[in-house]
């Protein structure tokens, strides 16, 4: 544990984000999941869930979670899934 009053300050931010971060991380990959799931139990409401897990991809892109080509990978996937 640090001595010096930033340092505790630092570690205090860190550990904030870190929650944060993963909060919105898991809301991303569930997100897709529930979208696969849906499509493949032939559901109705497929379309919403692909619209929130678009959403949630770009969300996590933009917050900096995932990197640019990695939210284009994965869209990319989800609309060739969508169309099958």
């Amino acid at each position: 544990m640090p001595i010096i009053k930033s340092a505790i300050e630092r570690v205090k931010t860190n550990e904030k984000a870190q929650r944060r971060n993963a909060a919105q991380l898991s809301t991303y990959r569930t997100a897709v999941k529930k979208f696969e799931k849906a499509r493949i139990a032939g559901a109705d409401d497929t379309k919403d869930l692909y619209i929130n897990a678009i959403s949630a991809i770009d969300r996590a892109k933009s917050k900096g979670l995932i990197k640019a080509n990695k939210a284009s990978r994965d869209k990319s996937r989800l609309t060739k899934k969508l169309a099958n």
